[in-house]
């Protein structure tokens, strides 16, 4: 299936401005409202469903004898027909 990338940014930011910036995603997801996403001339909004595919992945990246980089993706997915999903994930 071809992927369309619908909006992308990557910048470093303060893990303050981060966390900030995922509670206002939380908040959206909490109130069942749409999520806006902006940056420069790019913007998208996407208006999740109730029940969403939620995956967690921890990576390094680089050679295993020297430092890497290391990443924890969050990622929601849905189909745009609003399926539904089950399950449980603990982030403590």
């Amino acid at each position: 299936m071809p992927e369309t990338v619908l909006f992308e940014t990557e910048r470093v930011q303060r893990r303050e401005a981060v966390a900030t910036y995922l509670r206002t995603v939380a908040d959206k997801l909490d109130d069942g409202n749409s999520i806006t996403l902006e940056a420069g001339d790019q913007s998208v909004t996407m208006d999740p469903p109730p029940d969403v595919e939620f995956e967690v992945k921890a990576e390094r990246e680089g050679p295993s004898d020297e430092p890497g980089e290391l990443s924890i993706e969050l990622e929601l997915e849905w189909h745009e027909d609003a399926g539904d999903s089950d399950g449980s994930l603990d982030i403590t």
